[in-house]
């Protein structure tokens, strides 16, 4: 039975870690790590996660995009456990969009992201899959490979004017998202 996972937030030093490949996919542990995880961040109504957000020093992310409370107009993407997880390419085209995070509760960004990219990682059962991923899922790619190398989503705003507390952002922002 999966387990809701403690998640680590900004200021613990799990956050700010560079994580280790996984070696054997098949592992147990690792195998009920990913599962964990999806559990996780289903309860916390993500549309990502990684390993180090639940103190798990391995290159492990889980996507599942979905519309749900936090993100209502997300697309739908099956929720994907991806291993060791490489980004080949990113496009030149960057777009500002609005992040959030698990770690960072209550705070909203616009980050700037490539729009579309080319990546690489292993599934649960070991096969290598590429891919390429644009828009919202990209973003959340990116932000969640962001943390497996000690990246917050609060490190790559361009400005501290960029940042806004959630409760506003769902007051001024998403309004005028839905128009």
């Amino acid at each position: 039975m999966p387990k809701k996972l403690d998640i680590a937030l900004l200021g613990n030093p799990a956050i700010r870690q560079t994580c280790e490949a996984v070696d054997d996919v098949q592992a147990l542990s690792i195998q009920s790590l990913i599962d964990d995880m999806f559990h996780t961040m289903e309860q916390a109504g993500g549309v990502g996660i990684a390993a180090p957000q639940v103190h798990a020093d391995k290159r492990i992310i889980i996507l599942g995009s979905r519309p749900n409370a936090r993100y209502p107009y997300a697309p739908n993407m099956e929720p994907t456990a991806m291993i060791n997880p490489e980004l080949l390419w990113a496009s030149e085209e960057k777009e500002k969009g609005w992040e959030g995070c698990l770690t960072v509760p209550g705070i909203r960004g616009l980050v700037p992201r490539s729009t579309h990219i080319k990546v690489r990682y292993l599934t649960r059962d070991g096969e290598s899959i590429e891919t390429e991923y644009e828009g919202f899922i990209a973003r959340v790619f990116q932000h969640e490979v962001d943390h497996l190398d000690g990246h917050v989503f609060i490190d790559r705003v361009e400005s501290t004017l960029d940042l806004m507390a959630e409760a506003e952002w769902l007051e001024t922002v998403m309004p005028q998202q839905k128009a």
